[in-house]
């Protein structure tokens, strides 16, 4: 009888194992990309620090300042902050945001540099966090022209995530009813029109960055940049959750 329990109980203890190894993993990518941006960013010069991000009305240390609210926050006071935002998500953001953003750009990149091995978040999925820094990274680094090779294993993790839920941003709905495959890795997902590229610029299309739809080829591509939007800054690509 005691052999026949624990028999049953010890496929509940390594399925539990692996899902703890797997967050373990995926906040260490997180950490490692944080880490990436701190030193791309730390030779930036003051009016670069204004320029326009991808991300809305956000320009570059805003959205580093982003960064660090949401790896700052956890669940109750995430909650307290839309509660008293009255359920608001821009003015909490804008609210978090601004919380984090310092007196000068060295005070800014200082704060973020001081969350990079953080791995708290409000809610939800590690993939959604992972994938908060990996495309806000993009925001930032795409109009400053700086390169980064973001590892296969945690883009196609955030590509997987975006392709099978809306969380943080309607990823899900937008790759609706088309086929996306990555011509550089393992992702492939959904049924139809064909769109082909990179896995970094799918889960960028995905997460409603329009300009990365420059970068993609096939018979779908078209749809998925018509339900990106406009291909520059100036679109709401902040989710209600971060």
């Amino acid at each position: 009888m005691l052999a026949r329990r624990i028999d049953n109980v010890l496929p509940q203890i390594g399925g539990a194992l692996s899902r703890n190894t797997k967050r373990h993993e995926l906040w260490s990518a997180a950490h490692r990309e944080r880490a990436a941006l701190v030193a791309d960013l730390s030779t930036l010069g003051d009016a670069q620090w204004s320029s326009p991000s991808l991300c809305d009305r956000w320009n570059i240390r805003e959205v580093l300042a982003h960064l660090t609210a949401a790896a700052s926050i956890g669940p109750a006071r995430w909650f307290a902050s839309v509660l008293g935002a009255r359920f608001d998500f821009d003015l909490h953001n804008e609210r978090r945001m601004a919380e984090h953003l310092g007196s000068s750009p060295a005070d800014t990149l200082a704060r973020f540099r001081h969350v990079v091995n953080n791995s708290t978040a409000p809610f939800g999925p590690v993939q959604a966090w992972l994938g908060e820094v990996i495309i806000h990274a993009q925001d930032i680094r795409r109009p400053l022209g700086i390169e980064h090779t973001v590892p296969m294993e945690a883009a196609t993790s955030v590509a997987v995530f975006y392709a099978g839920r809306d969380f943080a941003v309607n990823s899900k709905s937008t790759a609706a009813g088309l086929r996306l495959v990555a011509n550089d890795g393992p992702f492939a997902s959904g049924n139809g029109p064909l769109v082909s590229g990179s896995t970094l610029a799918l889960a960028m299309a995905m997460a409603g960055r329009g300009t990365y739809c420059d970068e993609l080829n096939g018979p779908g591509a078209e749809t998925l940049r018509m339900r990106c939007g406009p291909a520059e800054p100036g679109r709401n690509q902040k989710g209600p959750g971060e």
